[in-house]
């Protein structure tokens, strides 16, 4: 697979107007979705914001994210306080290639959005993670959906795929990893709201809740060395991963660390969920007191 529109993700492409236009747009949009069309209700805002503005030089910053509709992103960006239109500080996001790439047009629109191909069960050494690999060297933000597609059930946080936990380790840097859980995405834009197909436009008048949670260190040289102790007694098929270096881990090593960051991840996100629904459930609880 060749690098899909790579030009028109460049910075320096047409001086960088097209981004620009795109992200105020885009920004313009999140902003009435999540805040004039709906109610939106963010907590620990202001980790999520500094970490974005102002964290150390050249440290690059991963938001994980459950994934419960196509509008996730960039509404969830548009919370009051948040700088969205600053193309300069706009994520960069992994997007499912067989969605927002299907033509020229879609693959533009989406590349000028800072958004990078993936190709959803094409392993995590398909071409493009290097190219989110570039973005972190280069010590940009990183959005991404571990969970690997859109579910709208009130069920715990899925097992996560490998893709996010090969990032962290590849990455030149050790990224800044910072959960976010959400709900409400689901009724806004629901999956099956007529003839099983999503609505044309996003619903009205439903409540967003988003719960960030604080930073997620991993301490990546003790991690490797489990991780090489445990594969030693594996014996699983191989898919021709290469070996990483400098640590030399080959793939049964590799499978083991990228479990266990996954898994620690994913506890941090189902912590955040049980967070949020009491919190909708104390708002549910209070707004029926005030109605008596």
């Amino acid at each position: 697979m060749t690098r899909t529109m790579e030009w028109a993700a460049r910075g320096s492409h047409m001086r960088g107007i097209p981004r620009k236009m795109v992200i105020m747009a885009v920004g313009a949009f999140a902003k009435a979705v999540g805040n004039l069309l709906n109610t939106t209700t963010v907590h620990n805002a202001d980790t999520l914001i500094n970490l974005v503005r102002s964290r150390p030089l050249g440290v690059p910053l991963i938001t994980v994210s459950n994934h419960m509709s196509t509008l996730d992103d960039p509404v969830m960006w548009g919370f009051k306080g948040f700088p969205i239109f600053d193309s300069n500080l706009a994520r960069w996001a992994l997007a499912a290639e067989d969605i927002c790439f299907k033509n020229s047009l879609l693959s533009y629109f989406f590349r000028i959005g800072k958004c990078i191909p993936i190709t959803r069960g094409g392993g995590i050494y398909q071409e493009h993670m290097n190219e989110a690999l570039e973005r972190l060297s280069d010590g940009e933000w990183l959005h991404t959906f571990p969970e690997g597609k859109v579910s709208q059930e009130d069920a715990p946080i899925r097992r996560l795929k490998w893709g996010t936990a090969s990032l962290i380790v590849r990455s030149p840097v050790t990224p800044i990893v910072l959960p976010i859980v959400h709900h409400g995405f689901e009724e806004v834009m629901p999956e099956k709201f007529w003839f099983g197909r999503r609505p044309p436009f996003p619903l009205c008048s439903k409540s967003i809740n988003i719960v960030i949670g604080e930073p997620m260190e991993f301490n990546l040289p003790k991690m490797t060395q489990i991780a090489i102790s445990m594969s030693r007694n594996l014996h699983n098929p191989t898919r021709g991963w290469p070996i990483l270096s400098p640590s030399g881990l080959d793939e049964a090593a590799q499978r083991c660390l990228y479990t266990s960051i996954s898994e620690q991840i994913q506890t941090s996100m189902e912590s955040l969920r049980s967070s949020s629904k009491k919190l909708s459930e104390a708002k549910s609880l209070n707004s029926g007191q005030v109605e008596e």
